[in-house]
C-alpha cells in the first residue's frame, strides 16, 4: 500500500491540489487556533492552511513522498508544521492534547480501531472532523477506493464515535474539485463531533 501512495505523490503536481478541503476549511475558520492533528495528511494542503491561520499543526502519513511535498508546500507558504511518517495505528502523541483531530479522506481497513485510537489524543471538548467517501461511492466510476470496506456509512461512524458527547454525521452529494484525483460528482460522508 505504501508503494502505491509513494507513486501517487512522486509527481511534481499535487495529487489533491494545494487548497484545503472545503468542509475542513469551513470548520476551522470558525475556531480560535489551537493544536491540531491531521492523520493521513498526504501532501499537506490542510496542514499548511491550518498553520497559516496560526494553528500548532501536527500531521502524519505513511508516505515519505507525501511528507516531502508537505514540507515543500509549508516552506513556500512560510509556515511550520510537524510532519511524521507512520501509520494510523502507530500514532503516538500526548493524550488529550489536541483541540482538533481531522481525518480528510483517510481510508483504512481498520477504521474503527484507528478512530478509537486517535480519540485518545483529543481533549475533552475537542472537535473531530471527518470527510470521506460514503459506501454509495462504490457505484460510481469516479474517485475513491474500489474496496467497499474502505468506504464509510453513517451507522459505522456513529458506532466508531459513540463516546462523543455530540456528533453530527450526514451523507452528501457534491462536485469534488480537489486536484487531479478528486474530480466529479461524489457521494461523501461528513462528521463533526465534540468529545
Amino acid at each position: 500500500m505504501k508503494q502505491i501512495w509513494d507513486k501517487r505523490y512522486a509527481s511534481n503536481e499535487y495529487a489533491y491540489g494545494i487548497q484545503p478541503n472545503v468542509f475542513f476549511k469551513e470548520k476551522i475558520d470558525k475556531m480560535k487556533p489551537g493544536k491540531i492533528l491531521l492523520p493521513a495528511e498526504g501532501e499537506g494542503r490542510n496542514a499548511v492552511y491550518a498553520a497559516k491561520l496560526g494553528w500548532d499543526v501536527f500531521a502524519f502519513d505513511f508516505s515519505s513522498k507525501a511528507r516531502d511535498k508537505a514540507q515543500k508546500l509549508s516552506k513556500k507558504n512560510n509556515v511550520d508544521i510537524v510532519y511524521n511518517i507512520h501509520e494510523l495505528k502507530d500514532a503516538d502523541y500526548e493524550q488529550e492534547s489536541f483541540d482538533v483531530v481531522a481525518l480528510i479522506y483517510a481510508h483504512a481497513h481498520d477504521r474503527k480501531e484507528n478512530h478509537q485510537h486517535l480519540m485518545k489524543f483529543l481533549k475533552p471538548g475537542g472537535l473531530v472532523i471527518i470527510e470521506a467517501f460514503s459506501k454509495n461511492q462504490i457505484n460510481t466510476n469516479s474517485n475513491g477506493p474500489k474496496d467497499v470496506n474502505m468506504l464509510y456509512s453513517i451507522e459505522e461512524l456513529e458506532g466508531d464515535f459513540i463516546q462523543l458527547s455530540k456528533v453530527d454525521v450526514w451523507l452528501d452529494e457534491i462536485e469534488l474539485n480537489e486536484g487531479v484525483f478528486h474530480k466529479g460528482k461524489s457521494s461523501i460522508i461528513r462528521l463533526a463531533g465534540i468529545k
